[in-house]
């Protein structure tokens, strides 16, 4: 199956509702590797890595997010990917 890589920044209300832990549970659920972190300027930053439907699904779920946040856009750019190292938090970037 074809993998697939991608840096995601999502806007909005998204700090404070539990985004990134929601986004943790998801990816890990999907298989997917990366990580996901706050961002300085009130965003949330996230790599998914994966079977290409999957990463696709997650991007998807990222447009709604956790019942509390307010998700304005999601935006995919292509990234290396880091093959099979799990789905973890980062720091704040």
């Amino acid at each position: 199956m074809a993998r697939k890589a991608v840096c995601a920044r999502i806007t909005g209300r998204v700090q404070g509702v539990w985004f990134r832990a929601w986004t943790v549970e998801n990816a890990q659920g999907l298989g997917l590797s990366g990580w996901v972190r706050n961002r300085r300027d009130g965003g949330v930053e996230a790599l998914f890595a994966g079977e290409a439907e999957a990463v696709d699904e997650m991007l998807l779920l990222c447009h709604d997010g956790p019942p509390h946040a307010e998700v304005d856009a999601v935006e995919p750019a292509p990234a290396d990917d880091p093959g099979d190292t799990g789905f973890t938090l980062a720091r704040t970037g």
